[in-house]
């Protein structure tokens, strides 16, 4: 018989670790936005409980060309609790592509080439 109190813990408490994936054809760019200590904060303050399966579009910036990038974002785990807190690991792993267009094409190699 489980323990009432670690059920509760474990559906309400502070999650020591969370993955979330991002799809294999984000940019070299949008892979950097995301990496940084100030976007995986941002996560923290503004997931509030979270579970598998769990997906969403997350704004990373504007580049100079004007364009904005949105970054299709899913949970694919999450360890003992379920609320993100300022203590939990943010974690990544790749999925598959989805057809991203971040819009940095100009700035990129994938981008247009002089005549």
């Amino acid at each position: 018989m489980s323990d009432p109190e670690s059920v509760d813990q474990a559906a309400t408490g502070e999650a020591d670790r969370v993955v979330v994936s991002y799809p294999s054809d984000l940019s070299g760019w949008g892979r950097h936005q995301i990496e940084t200590r100030s976007f995986r904060a941002w996560l923290r303050k503004t997931l509030g409980t979270v579970a598998v399966g769990d997906a969403w579009e997350e704004f990373v910036g504007v580049g100079c060309c004007g364009n904005t990038l949105d970054v299709p974002l899913r949970v694919e785990a999450v360890e003992d609790g379920r609320r993100v807190g300022e203590d939990t690991d943010i974690d990544y792993e790749v999925r598959e592509a989805c057809g991203i267009q971040g819009g940095w094409k100009v700035q990129s190699e994938g981008g247009p080439t002089e005549s």
